[in-house]
C-alpha cells in the first residue's frame, strides 16, 4: 500500500532533522523524505497538516502477560495499546509462565505476535532456566529463535558465581544481558525505605538495595568486558554510580520507567494501590535527579514498564497488591511532559522514547537496525503521526490495554497520536473510533 503522509511537521531525533514537509511510503519503506515527486500515486493521503510525524516510539519494558497470564494480559489487547500509544516496537521481559528458557517458547510467542499485524516484538531470553538462579540457559539457540537479550526480570540472582560465568559468556558471543540492579536480600520491601514508609508501617527497600547491586555488576564487567543494560534505575545514588561507570568507559547503558520518572513515595497517598510498584516510588530528590539524568543522557531511555495487573489482584491491602500498572498508551504522553515541565528540546525528548532506545538493542535488531527508531529514506516505515493539543485526561477506562489500573488516572497530558504506522501498515487510526 502506498501512503503519503502530507504537511506534517517531520522530526527524526537520531539525524536532528525537524522541518514541516511530505512522507511517502510504499512497500513498508519510506520512500521519500522531505519532499515528495509529484509523480508518487499514494492509494491513501493522511493530511498531517499541524500534527507531528516523528519514528514510531520503541519501549524497553512491557509485559504482554502471554503466555500464563492471560487473564491480566493478552497479546491481542497489549499489542493494540501499544499502537494506540505510538509505540511500534518493544521488548518483553522473559518471566512469562512458562519462562521463556527455551528457543520453542520464543519461536511460537514471536510468531504469535507477527501474525497479529501489529508492533514488532523482541523478547529477551531468561538468563537461567526458569529463572532460578542456578543453570545458565542455551544462549545461542535462544538468540537464533529471536532473543535480544537476556534477563532475570524481577528475580534477584543471588549467587555472584552464576552471574560472573552469565557475563563471561555473554562477554564471548557478544550478548547483552538486562539486569534490574536490586540486591536479592534487601530489596524485597513494598515502599521505598524512608520517612512515609515507616509511618504508614510498610516494608521497606533501602537505596543500598541498588547501589550494592550496581556496584557488583560494575566489578563483573570490568572483569569480563561483557555489555550490561541496567533495567529502570529509581535513585540519585545509583546515578551517580552509573555517571562514574560511564565516565569510566564501562560497557553500560540504562533506563528509566514514566512511573519513576514523574511520581514519588508521597504519592501514595492514603496506601493506594496504583502506586504499588516496582521499583518503588522514591522520594524527591531521587526524582528530580532522575529527570536530570534522562535529559542529559546518563539515563538513555525512558520505558512504559507496562504491567497489566488484574483487577483482583490490586483491589486488595497496599502490601498486598500486585506490583505493576499499564504504560504502553502512556509512555509519549508522559514523554513530553517531562520535556515541556523540565524545558528539554523536543529532539532530545523524543530521542529518549525513539533513537536511544534502538541504541541500547543494537544490532540484535538484526534487519531494523539501520532504520529503527528513524525517519529515513529507504527505511523500514514505523511512524506515529501525533499532535500537541488538545491536552487529554487519561481515563482507566478508555485503556486499549486489558489492564485498566494506572497511577496518572485524572492526569491531563499532551501528544494524543491520531495514526501509527508499522512497517507502511496503518495500525492504528484515531479517526475511525
Amino acid at each position: 500500500m502506498k501512503i503519503l503522509v502530507k504537511g506534517g511537521r517531520l522530526v527524526d531525533p537520531a539525524s536532528g532533522h525537524d522541518a514541516v514537509g511530505d512522507l511517502a511510503i510504499a512497500a513498508g519503506r519510506i520512500v521519500a523524505f522531505g519532499s515528495v515527486s509529484s509523480e508518487f500515486e499514494p492509494d491513501r493521503t493522511i493530511d498531517a497538516t499541524g500534527l507531528m510525524v516523528a519514528p514510531g516510539l520503541v519501549d524497553l519494558a512491557a509485559r504482554l502477560r502471554e503466555p500464563g497470564h492471560e487473564h491480566e494480559g493478552m497479546l491481542e489487547s497489549e499489542m493494540a495499546a501499544a499502537v494506540a500509544g505510538g509505540v511500534t516496537s518493544l521488548v518483553c521481559p522473559p518471566d512469562t509462565q512458562p519462562v521463556l528458557d527455551e528457543p520453542g517458547l520464543v519461536q511460537m510467542l514471536k510468531f504469535r505476535a507477527h501474525n497479529l499485524n501489529l508492533a514488532h516484538l523482541y523478547p529477551l531470553g531468561a538468563l537461567t532456566r526458569g529463572l532460578k538462579g542456578e543453570v545458565l540457559t542455551a544462549m545461542a539457540e535462544l538468540t537464533d529463535a529471536g532473543c535480544v537479550g537476556f534477563s532475570q526480570a524481577e528475580v534477584g540472582l543471588r549467587d555472584t558465581l552464576v552471574l560472573h560465568r552469565a557475563l563471561q559468556y555473554a562477554a564471548t558471543f557478544g550478548y547483552t544481558t538486562w539486569l534490574r540492579p536490586n540486591d536479592a536480600w534487601l530489596g524485597n520491601g513494598v515502599a521505598a525505605k524512608g520517612a512515609l514508609a515507616t509511618r504508614m508501617g510498610l516494608a521497606g527497600v533501602p537505596v543500598i538495595a541498588e547501589t550494592i547491586a550496581l556496584a557488583t555488576i560494575f566489578e563483573l564487567v570490568r572483569d569480563t568486558g561483557a555489555r550490561v543494560h541496567l533495567c529502570r534505575l529509581s535513585s540519585a545514588a545509583g546515578i551517580e554510580l552509573v555517571r562514574r561507570a560511564k565516565a569510566e568507559g564501562l560497557p553500560v547503558t540504562c533506563d528509566v520507567s514514566i512511573n519513576s520518572l514523574h511520581l514519588t513515595d508521597l504519592d501514595i497517598g492514603y496506601f493506594d494501590a496504583a502506586m504499588r510498584l516496582t521499583p518503588p516510588l522514591r522520594q524527591q530528590r531521587d526524582r528530580t535527579a532522575l529527570r536530570a539524568a534522562l535529559a542529559d543522557g546518563t539515563i538513555d531511555a525512558l520505558v512504559s514498564d507496562h504491567t497489566p495487573v488484574d483487577a483482583d489482584m490490586k483491589n486488595l491491602p497496599f502490601a498486598e497488591a500486585e506490583p505493576g500498572a499499564t504504560g504502553l498508551e502512556l509512555l509519549l504522553a508522559l514523554a513530553l511532559k517531562w520535556g515541556e515541565d523540565d524545558g528539554v528540546p523536543l529532539l532530545r525528548t523524543l530521542a529518549a522514547v525513539t533513537a536511544a532506545p534502538v541504541a541500547v538493542i543494537g544490532d540484535a535488531l538484526g534487519s531494523l537496525a539501520a532504520s529503527a527508531g528513524r525517519l529515513v529514506e529507504g527505511g523500514v516505515a514505523d511512524v506515529c503521526i501525533f499532535g500537541f493539543d488538545p491536552r487529554w485526561q487519561v481515563t482507566p477506562g478508555t485503556l486499549r490495554s486489558q489492564g485498566k489500573h494506572t497511577p496518572f488516572a485524572g492526569y491531563e497530558l499532551p501528544g494524543r497520536v491520531r495514526f501509527t504506522l508499522v512497517a507502511g501498515n496503518l495500525a492504528y487510526d484515531a479517526t475511525t473510533e
